[in-house]
């Protein structure tokens, strides 16, 4: 089920490249977006409790970090890309992890979007997005002390450009209009419009992603080596098995 939420996810995310999108897509596909990222995480979830990976503790683990995670965002307006939610991200799916990290990262989002008004076409690419970071951060090589805080702290800064990549990515064939040096062109490759996304992305969102990736690093430094102790503790105490 995680795989298929993955693959769902990166499909939502890669279709423009495939099939020629128009300009009234984005507000269209959004509800499709959203209507398959719900049901995809439940079962994330569900299968997670039924291969009893996922006890009811852990279950309100869950809930407890995707909380945190949504009280965390609207403290930050977000200036200059600086997020303090991505490390909780990934030091959940670290700890607990991937199918949870997915879930966690999806549920944060969607909490938070609802305490801020945040609800609109983005949503769910955000959900699919955040879900992503927390994933990673489950499939990360096994390592401990110092070795796995820079561990982390390198996933932050990639994953903080990549969340940026993706979002970007998401509503970059429609936003320009097709009259730019850095607009989607229909009729190119793939691969050429990838490179034409490249372009735009480092000359419109180079500082936010840069400043989202340093602010996960300055966190999992500072804060990861204690969390990480209470969050595993945590999990043993839930019978977690990750």
């Amino acid at each position: 089920m995680l795989a298929v939420a993955a693959l769902a996810g990166l499909a939502a995310f890669a279709w423009p490249l495939i099939v020629a999108p128009t300009g009234t897509v984005p507000v269209t596909l959004a509800p499709l977006v959203f209507a398959g990222v719900l049901p995809l995480i439940l079962a994330v979830v569900l299968s997670d409790l039924a291969s009893e990976a996922l006890d009811v503790k852990g279950l309100a683990m869950l809930g407890v970090l995707a909380a945190v995670g949504a009280v965390l965002r609207p403290l930050s307006t977000g200036t200059a890309g600086m997020e303090p939610i991505f490390f909780l991200l990934i030091l959940g799916g670290r700890v607990f992890g991937g199918g949870f990290g997915f879930a966690q990262g999806a549920l944060t989002m969607f909490t938070s979007a609802l305490l801020t008004g945040g609800v609109g076409p983005w949503l769910p690419y955000q959900m699919i997005a955040a879900g992503f970071v927390g994933l990673g951060a489950g499939l990360l090589p096994r390592a401990s002390g110092r070795l796995e805080v820079a561990l982390l702290a390198a996933y932050g800064l990639v994953s903080g450009f990549a969340y940026g990549w993706l979002m970007d990515f998401a509503f970059w064939p429609f936003a320009l209009g097709p009259q730019t040096q850095f607009s989607f062109d229909p009729a190119a490759t793939p691969l050429e419009n990838l490179h034409t996304f490249v372009l735009f992305n480092l000359a419109t969102s180079m500082g936010w992603n840069l400043g989202r990736g340093l602010t996960s690093v300055a966190l999992i430094v500072l804060l990861a080596p204690g969390l990480l102790h209470v969050l595993r503790r945590a999990a043993r105490r839930a019978s977690f098995a990750s």
